[in-house]
């Protein structure tokens, strides 16, 4: 009997998932971390540092990408309206029109794959993912490692 390899089915899940976002988000000059920045922007005054931590990304693509969304005009670093030391998140109305875009494409994907499912199971799968990555949950943080996992890199070919 062969054994359920479960990374490799959330693996594949991820990939072909995010491949998918991917590429109907650059349809309209977005990505899935540029839609998600700016959606959890959208949610509240928030620094750049919450929204990472948010977001999960780390504090140097969080930069970039504060970079890249200023530069296209998408969102602006400001003073906070509550804590004069700290700089906040703020989505203009060029970046909430297109987080609003990209949420519509994401909504269908998101119901197109669950769809897939026989009723029955889409909501306890999604419930299930839930528990399992939710505040508390078994998957929620990673497992802390004597040594960082790292991936292997990838040399160019000359």
């Amino acid at each position: 009997m062969d054994t359920l390899d479960l990374m490799l089915l959330l693996a594949q899940a991820k990939h072909s998932l995010e491949s998918e976002l991917a590429a109907a988000l650059a349809t309209i000059g977005s990505t899935p971390r540029i839609q998600c920045v700016l959606v959890k922007a959208m949610g509240g005054e928030h620094t750049q540092s919450q929204l990472a931590e948010m977001a999960t990304i780390d504090k140097t693509t969080m930069v970039v990408t504060m970079d890249a969304l200023e530069r296209e005009g998408l969102a602006e670093r400001r003073p906070s309206t509550t804590d004069r030391r700290a700089r906040v998140v703020v989505v203009t109305e060029t970046g909430r029109r297109l987080a609003e875009e990209g949420e519509a494409i994401i909504a269908g994907i998101v119901d197109d794959v669950l769809g897939t499912l026989p009723k029955g199971h889409r909501a306890a799968f999604v419930e299930s993912l839930q528990v399992l990555v939710g505040e508390g949950g078994r998957l929620a943080t990673p497992a802390h490692t004597v040594r960082p996992l790292r991936r292997r890199a990838v040399r160019a070919r000359s």
